[in-house]
């Protein structure tokens, strides 16, 4: 009998934090990087009722683009809306690379980058970081002439490290003109660093850097799943090409751009990470925790100097109902991930970590 053939993909899938443990009510999830505190009161204040969900959505988000142009002064031609960020990414990678050209990752970079680039045949390469820091110098040295792209998050998920200005600007600069360079700017709300600039301020004109952007973290929409890409025209004409011709769900649309209005909210939200930023770092140096400097909405924790190993923390906060990313999909030994959450939670996390070091 006949079976049918198909391409078998090597790669490992990607894997996300836990959002169950068993039968425990209550949980405390600080494991995605998701809004600390939920999302917009512009969206709960929508009608739902005057949302027509029986009809097709606007196939090219033209009212939900021309709110993102406005409210980031940027060219509306030069936009593109996806089912999260996640999707951009496949579309750019379906659109520039072949199973003959290289992409360029740091060592430490968010899984969909590497996994959509194998999924169409690339070779990924990856650049070692510097104490958890994209290294410019080291992902130029892996750069050949097969290379198509380069990835980088900045600041970057899972190391919660960050690239300056003049680093960015570098990378741009030595990087051959006909390779691309997308930048995801998924956490650059939270940043304050006077020597930081996010990817979309520093190359709104460039014609060869691409910026991601989410509503899932700090507008709270991750289920809804919406984000957006801006580029050079030419790149978003082509990827509108081979976008689905209904990605982004009407629900989506509308929450998304009255979520943008809301200036107060990602305020509040800053400011809400910003003071238990500075709590979690002192707990965590005083517990010889080590950890990286405030920059998103989570901390990288290296056990690695703790008495007590990342595994057995892990577990032990599991049976207390709280739940960090384990970091062994990255590779990363000895590591968690935590989410700065409500005050509530943040306050019963660190309690239970105290008593258990």
């Amino acid at each position: 009998m006949n079976q049918l053939k198909f391409r078998k993909i090597n790669i490992d899938s990607y894997k996300p934090g836990k959002s169950k443990l068993g039968n425990i009510k209550n949980l405390i999830k600080l494991s995605a990087n998701e809004s600390a505190l939920g999302f917009s009161s512009k969206v709960k204040n929508i009608k739902n009722n005057k949302i027509k969900i029986d009809k097709y959505p606007d196939s090219k988000c033209k009212i939900l683009r021309k709110q993102i142009s406005k409210t980031y002064k940027c060219n509306l031609d030069k936009i593109i809306c996806g089912a999260g960020s996640d999707e951009i990414i496949q579309m750019l990678c379906q659109l520039f690379l072949t199973k003959n050209d290289e992409v360029v990752l740091p060592e430490y970079s968010f899984l969909m980058y590497r996994i959509y680039s194998k999924i169409v045949g690339a070779k990924v390469v990856f650049a070692k970081e510097e104490n958890f820091k994209i290294s410019v110098k080291n992902i130029i040295s892996k750069i050949t002439n097969k290379t198509k792209m380069v990835f980088i998050a900045n600041p970057n998920n899972p190391t919660g490290t960050y690239l300056s200005i003049k680093e960015v600007k570098i990378l741009r600069k030595k990087l051959n003109k006909n390779i691309l360079l997308v930048i995801d700017d998924a956490y650059f709300e939270y940043m304050k660093k006077k020597d930081y600039q996010s990817g979309l301020s520093i190359f709104k004109n460039a014609k060869n850097v691409f910026i991601l952007r989410t509503f899932s973290k700090i507008y709270g929409l991750a289920s809804l799943r919406v984000g957006w890409g801006y580029g050079p025209k030419n790149i978003i004409n082509e990827l509108y090409k081979i976008k689905p011709p209904f990605n982004v769900n009407k629900l989506a649309q509308v929450y998304a751009t009255e979520s943008l209005k809301d200036k107060n909210f990602v305020n509040r939200s800053v400011k809400h990470n910003q003071y238990w930023s500075r709590k979690f770092k002192s707990f965590f140096d005083k517990k010889n925790i080590i950890s990286n400097e405030t920059s998103a909405n989570f901390f990288l924790l290296n056990f690695d100097f703790c008495k007590l190993s990342a595994n057995y923390v892990l577990k032990k906060l599991e049976k207390k109902g709280i739940i960090l990313r384990s970091m062994e999909s990255y590779k990363m030994k000895n590591k968690l991930r935590v989410t700065i959450g409500s005050s509530k939670e943040n306050n019963k996390f660190i309690k239970n970590l105290d008593h258990i070091l």
